[in-house]
């Protein structure tokens, strides 16, 4: 009799063991490399590289990137190819998701259309990026190669809109502002493919540690 509910207790037992609950992983989040824009600096991205820490992502899977804004954006797409190359060996990340403000997008775009992105990238965002041309541009044109790149007809945009503006698997998204100054006209952000956000009356620097943008902008890359 002792030896049959010894024999019952060691069931129970590992019976028990056996339906302990397992914790669930930690979801794994892709790299998030931040693109500045124009006459901007990595330092851009404090408050949000901040928000989506406190919202998860590891410090170590944040980079927000730096590059020479007046040259041409086909030259900071070439560089930010080889970054990201570098941000997937350092992680071990198949993907990365690519965050970026105001000009930032165009070369970001550049380097997704032409030089292979779209296998490397699985979010693209683009605050406030002057997607089809800004007449703020105008004012620095003649000196500066990457402002006349963001005329309303440069044919470095012809050339990035033609033939589709969301190529490849990568999801889109766009945010854009009713109030931004330097963008105009504002809807100028919007692309063909993308999910395209208005985000209400923010201006064009506010985008960047605007609370509610930045929520935005995590959940869609989550």
């Amino acid at each position: 009799m002792r030896r049959r509910l010894r024999l019952v207790w060691l069931a129970v037992l590992a019976l028990s063991v056996s339906f302990v609950p397992v914790p669930a992983q930690a979801a794994v989040h892709n790299p998030v490399i931040f693109v500045h824009g124009w006459a901007g600096g990595g330092w851009n991205w404090a408050v949000m590289k901040s928000d989506f820490q406190k919202d998860g992502w590891p410090a170590d899977r944040l980079f927000a990137w730096d590059y020479r804004s007046t040259q041409s954006n086909v030259t900071t797409a070439k560089e930010l190819a080889s970054f990201v190359e570098q941000v997937r060996r350092q992680t071990g990340a198949e993907k990365v998701d690519i965050v970026t403000h105001s000009m930032g997008g165009l070369s970001s775009r550049w380097y997704l259309k032409f030089l292979g992105g779209t296998a490397f990238v699985d979010h693209w965002v683009s605050i406030g990026g002057p997607n089809h041309g800004t007449n703020a541009s105008y004012l620095c044109d003649l000196l500066i190669v990457s402002c006349g790149e963001m005329n309303y007809n440069s044919s470095f945009l012809k050339q990035l809109n033609n033939g589709g503006e969301t190529p490849g698997p990568v999801n889109y998204g766009t945010f854009w502002s009713w109030c931004d100054e330097i963008i105009n006209p504002d809807e100028s952000v919007k692309l063909d493919g993308a999910v395209n956000a208005q985000v209400g009356c923010i201006g064009h620097l506010s985008l960047l540690i605007s609370g509610s943008v930045s929520r935005q902008v995590r959940d869609f890359v989550r």
